[in-house]
């Protein structure tokens, strides 16, 4: 689990890969291979994709006939898609080398309980399960379009009376956002009074924009989920995904993540029950600040031990006692500042993309993972947050309060 997203291990063509499960897209894609990744792709052929993003549709290759595995699972004649030019750059986002998604591929076939807090799925045969009773479950249809799920639930946009409005959205495990709305995809459907702008990801096509913001309510069945922050994607970014014309938005893992899942593809239904986190608040960087993985370097790391002498020496004469310091090189992970959102507090404050990230709050960066710092600049308002990094070869310290925008 990163940053609400489920990586998993899969094996292709007999090398051993990361992909995301992805329930938003209906193709297998690798967008990350190194010259040590050697899958001996066959029948290629060149073939243009379009996706969310405002740019031109990408080049990639199609290869057929390809063996999928995890587990046992998949089988012999699995097409594969192959972006030879990393648009995602999922790995530095991540902090970890991802090279594909993966959805509909894997899921086609089979029920799929997905528990988000013990990081585990299993999958079942359709044909000999038996779904146990379940009170407190709710169970809803799921309609396919260009083999990607979608279900209605209902939203409240307004403060103001309890008005809902029913929604058809995609069930989008491969977004970490809560709940992507398309604006104008309904008249109700607009960015509310208090929202800033953000760069929300990237798609196929280019850098995906949008307005953040919160909303009062999301109910999914009889589940009732408070104030759960929204994204509102304008047109040019979410023209390819508007296709299915009463499409409204998407939910993303910041909602699945507080439910066990059972994904049925075959009988065409979503088993949702809530879990420990299902009324945990919906956080959000507070920063401005877009941080990426960058590598590793190697770093000199220093230990002291009481020496065997020392203790015995110290039991005759409390009034000296030796150490042992021993050196150690070690390779650890580096991170450098991608974007900076505009009148955010990281902006205020001076820091700039490009700027190398050396420490955060007087820890050498290298004692976090990417996921450490993500969750520290949405930790809580008010926190103050130092940060030093180089610049031009040149190290500056700086520091800010995380601030709530919405």
């Amino acid at each position: 689990m990163i940053n609400n997203l489920i990586v998993i291990p899969l094996e292709i063509n007999g090398q051993q890969l990361s992909f995301i499960l992805d329930t938003g897209v209906n193709k297998t894609i690798i967008f990350n291979l190194s010259k040590n990744d050697s899958l001996g792709l066959l029948n290629p052929k060149k073939v243009n994709l379009k996706g969310l993003g405002g740019g031109e549709p990408v080049v990639a290759i199609l290869s057929e006939k390809n063996k999928i595995n995890i587990k046992g699972l998949i089988g012999y004649n699995e097409s594969i898609y192959v972006i030879l030019k990393d648009f995602f750059d999922l790995s530095s986002k991540m902090g970890t080398t991802i090279n594909g998604i993966i959805g509909y591929n894997l899921l086609k076939n089979f029920i799929v309980k997905i528990n988000y807090k013990t990081k585990k799925i299993d999958f079942y045969n359709p044909k000999s399960y038996t779904y146990k009773k379940c009170r407190k479950c709710e169970v809803l249809p799921i309609q396919f379009y260009r083999k990607k799920p979608f279900i209605n639930v209902k939203i409240q946009l307004d403060t103001i009376g309890n008005k809902l409005t029913e929604v058809k959205v995609l069930l989008d495990s491969g977004g970490s956002d809560a709940i992507w709305l398309f604006e104008n995809s309904k008249t109700e459907i607009k960015t509310p009074q208090k929202f800033f702008n953000d760069i929300l990801g990237e798609g196929l096509s280019g850098t995906i924009y949008g307005n953040r913001s919160r909303i009062p309510k999301l109910k999914i069945g009889n589940f009732e989920i408070e104030e759960p922050t929204v994204s509102f994607l304008d047109s040019l970014s979410s023209h390819n995904a508007r296709k299915l014309k009463n499409r409204n938005g998407s939910i993303g893992g910041n909602i699945l993540k507080r439910f066990k899942v059972w994904l049925d593809y075959p009988n065409r239904q979503l088993m949702l029950k809530k879990s420990g986190s299902f009324k945990t608040g919906f956080n959000y960087n507070m920063s401005g600040l877009d941080i990426v993985y960058t590598g590793k370097q190697l770093v000199k790391e220093e230990t002291k031990k009481m020496s065997k002498d020392a203790y015995n020496n110290r039991l005759e004469n409390n009034n000296t006692i030796s150490f042992i310091t021993n050196f150690s090189y070690n390779f650890k992970p580096t991170y450098k500042i991608n974007a900076v959102v505009k009148n955010s507090v990281a902006e205020k404050a001076g820091l700039k993309a490009g700027d190398i990230v050396l420490a955060i709050n007087r820890k050498p960066v290298y004692s976090y993972t990417l996921n450490d710092i993500v969750n520290k600049l949405q930790e809580r308002e008010n926190k103050k947050i130092q940060i030093r990094i180089e610049r031009n070869g040149r190290e500056i310290n700086f520091q800010f309060r995380l601030e709530k925008r919405i």
